[in-house]
């Protein structure tokens, strides 16, 4: 788990956060309908604010630090 974790933390794991964000938000404002589309925009912020700000949200549930810094720190090897 800490290889999945180490990737989370590195530049490419915040490059895909945000760009996974940026597609729901994508998807919520022009492909989906309703209320639906408002969902799927609004949980697009979390994993976007997620990669711009360097958290990892799911870390905090395996005992590992929320911050990109200290995440990186923790899954040294």
């Amino acid at each position: 788990m800490k290889g999945f974790f180490k990737f989370m933390s590195s530049a490419a794991g915040r490059w895909a956060r945000a760009i996974a964000g940026i597609i729901l938000i994508v998807l919520g404002l022009f492909v989906l309908e309703g209320t639906t589309a408002w969902i799927v925009g609004i949980i697009g912020i979390v994993p976007l604010a997620a990669g711009l700000f360097d958290w990892c949200i799911f870390a905090p549930l395996f005992r590992l630090p929320f911050g990109g810094s200290e995440l990186r720190e923790a899954t040294k090897e």
